[in-house]
This record gives C-alpha cells, sequence and structure tokens, in this order.
C-alpha cells in the first residue's frame, strides 16, 4: 500500500503551519509574561506603596515569588495545544501534572505568607496590650495551619492525579488508629501545651521552679517548653510533664515573706540580748520597701542564742529581695557591732576538772 504524495506534502505542510503557529503561540505568550512582570507588576508595586494598606503590599509579593520557569512552562502548555500529533496529547497531560505541582506549592507558598502576615499582625496587637503570654499560643496555632495547609493542598493533588481519595482516606483511618497509638505522647503533649495556654499557670518571662530546677520561661511550644535556668544552660520540659507536676510560680509573686535568723555568743548579757530586737527594728525602718513582721529571741542552740526574724518584701521580683536582704544584713552586722555584741560561729569549748 502506498501513500499518496499529495497527501503526505499536505500533511507535512499541515503539522509545520501547526508547529510555526504554536511557536508564534508560545513567544507571544512569554512575551505577555515578561510585559506584565517586568512593566504591569512594578506599576502595581508602585501603587501599593502609596497606599497605607499593607495588604495590596503583600499580593503584589506574593505575586513576585512566582519565578520565570513556571511561567515559560505555562507558556508552552499553551503552545502545545495548536500542535496535533501523536505524542502531543501525552506531552500536554504530562505538563498538566508538572503545573498543577508548581502552581500548588506557590499557593502553599502564598497561604503561608498571609499566614504569617496575619500571625504579625496579631502579635503585634497584643504587644501593643501587653497581652504578652498569648504570642506562642498564636505561633503554635500558625504552625498547625501551615501543616494542614500542606495536607488539604497535597489531597487535592492525588485527586487530580487520579488517585481514589476515598479509598486513600479510609487506608489513612485504619493507619491512622496505628499511629494515634504510636504517637500517643506526643499528643498528650500537644493537648498539654493547648491547656497551657488556656489556663495559663505560667508564661512567657514567668520564673518558676520545676522540681528542683528554677528559671525563666523562654518559650512554649508545641510539645515541649524552654526554660532558661539561673546556671545559664537551658532546660527543655516536655508539656505533658509540666501539666503532671508540681509548679511554683515566683512571677505571681505579689507579696514575699521572709523568714531569717542570725547567733550571738554565749558570753552576751542579758541586758544586750533584750536590745538586739530594737537595733533589728531600727534597721527595718531605715529601709524602704519592707515590712517587718517580728523578732524573737528563738533558742539556745549549741554554740549561739538563736534570733528569728521575720519580714514581708511589698515585691515578687527576686533581685529585689537579695538587695533587700544584703542591705539588712549589713545593718544588723553593723548594729551589733556598735552595742558590743559577738555575733557567734561553730566553736568549741572544754572544761577540765583538776
Amino acid at each position: 500500500m502506498s501513500l499518496d504524495l499529495s497527501t503526505v506534502s499536505g500533511l507535512t505542510a499541515s503539522f509545520e503551519g501547526d508547529l510555526i503557529l504554536s511557536m508564534v503561540v508560545f513567544f507571544l505568550t512569554v512575551s505577555v509574561f515578561r510585559l506584565f512582570k517586568f512593566f504591569i507588576l512594578h506599576k502595581l508595586q508602585d501603587m501599593a506603596k502609596k497606599t497605607g494598606s499593607e495588604f495590596d503590599d503583600l499580593l503584589i509579593e506574593m505575586i513576585r515569588e512566582i519565578k520565570w520557569p513556571f511561567y515559560v512552562l505555562l507558556a508552552l502548555y499553551f503552545s502545545l495545544n495548536f500542535l496535533d500529533f501523536g505524542y502531543s496529547v501525552f506531552a500536554l497531560q504530562t505538563l498538566e501534572y508538572v503545573l498543577l505541582i508548581i502552581a500548588a506549592y506557590y499557593v502553599i507558598k502564598s497561604v503561608q505568607t498571609g499566614i504569617d502576615y496575619a500571625t504579625r499582625k496579631v502579635v503585634l496587637m497584643k504587644k501593643e496590650d501587653e497581652e504578652v503570654e498569648d504570642v506562642s499560643l498564636i505561633n503554635n496555632l500558625s504552625s498547625i495551619l501551615k501543616a494542614l495547609v500542606w495536607g488539604v493542598v497535597i489531597i487535592i493533588i492525588l485527586d487530580n492525579l487520579g488517585y481514589d481519595i476515598n479509598a486513600l482516606i479510609a487506608g489513612f483511618g485504619i493507619g491512622g488508629i496505628a499511629l494515634a497509638l504510636a504517637a500517643q505522647n506526643i499528643a498528650e503533649d500537644l493537648f498539654s501545651s493547648l491547656s497551657i495556654h488556656f489556663d495559663k499557670p505560667f508564661v512567657v518571662g514567668d520564673f518558676i521552679v520545676v522540681g528542683s530546677d528554677p528559671g525563666t520561661v523562654k518559650n512554649i511550644g508545641i510539645k515541649s517548653t524552654r526554660i532558661q535556668t539561673l546556671q545559664g544552660e537551658e532546660l527543655v520540659v516536655s508539656n505533658r510533664e509540666l501539666t503532671s507536676s508540681r509548679i511554683h510560680n515566683y512571677k505571681k509573686m505579689e507579696k514575699r515573706r521572709v523568714v531569717f535568723g542570725f547567733g550571738v555568743t554565749y558570753e552576751t548579757p542579758t541586758d544586750k540580748l533584750k536590745m538586739i530586737p530594737s537595733i533589728v527594728e531600727g534597721v527595718f525602718s531605715s529601709v524602704d520597701g519592707v515590712n517587718l513582721d517580728r523578732v524573737h529571741f528563738k533558742e539556745f542552740a549549741d554554740f549561739s542564742l538563736n534570733y528569728e526574724v521575720v519580714y514581708h518584701v511589698m515585691s515578687g521580683d527576686y533581685n529585689l529581695y537579695m538587695d533587700y536582704q544584703q542591705a539588712i544584713n549589713l545593718g544588723i552586722k553593723q548594729g551589733l557591732e556598735e552595742a558590743g555584741v559577738d555575733m557567734a560561729y561553730p566553736t568549741q569549748t572544754i572544761y577540765l576538772n583538776q
């Protein structure tokens, strides 16, 4: 069987015409995209800068993030529609899947940019209202939203690629039970994180004591909380452990009760022992910010006569408390020296009978 030369010539001329038309469409489409990206987009960006809103700047920035390979592939996809040969259908379908994946990536990126923008705005509002304790929760919710966006877009891509989403979801449901059992501790930490944020036993910046570890809360994450200890290292504690343990929160302290003692020697005369409470009261009268509760001759110890002092600091600040304690200690030491009273230290006296 032989082909008519006129038929072959016609097919060749038709293919050449389609190829030329496809190339023209490709270059025209690329030129339009180039005009849009380098002229119209720049013009829109200049206009957006003159407005008082940040939303239009955000939209322009999202469009600018789209890189040239996507535009070239899109132009190629448009141009291939004007070709009619055996491999064009396969090429179009392959290119369609590639464009779908790239477009999904840019959609995810744009949505995440929008989430970050909304997060920054809410955080700024909270900081202006001095509600810094809510910032960690907002950041955690932002991370969860970004993860959900990825999950939704991946399901949409798989659906467009021809996968049976219902069967896939059912499979995930069965496997999800095993995954949930394996990730039980992670889930407990997640719910513990939400419990910390809503119940607020402590917030970022609070000075707390967990067990025997004191420190300042630096970050409350989804799985763990980071604490800066007094020694300088970072202590990472799981949220599950924090919600199930006893925590001392000193940031909530409005008034600190302090009990301390000191001792004088047994050689101190009784009349001077009676003077010591008034000496201590005089010291406290010269220190602002503290209220003396009581001072008593407490006990006869092994090597000293001990006094007990109780007072209140009208602040929960630990450094301020130590400043007051230092001033009180120095005042008591000076007062006892001026009264001729010796402070006691561990001694042992041995009496020998002859």
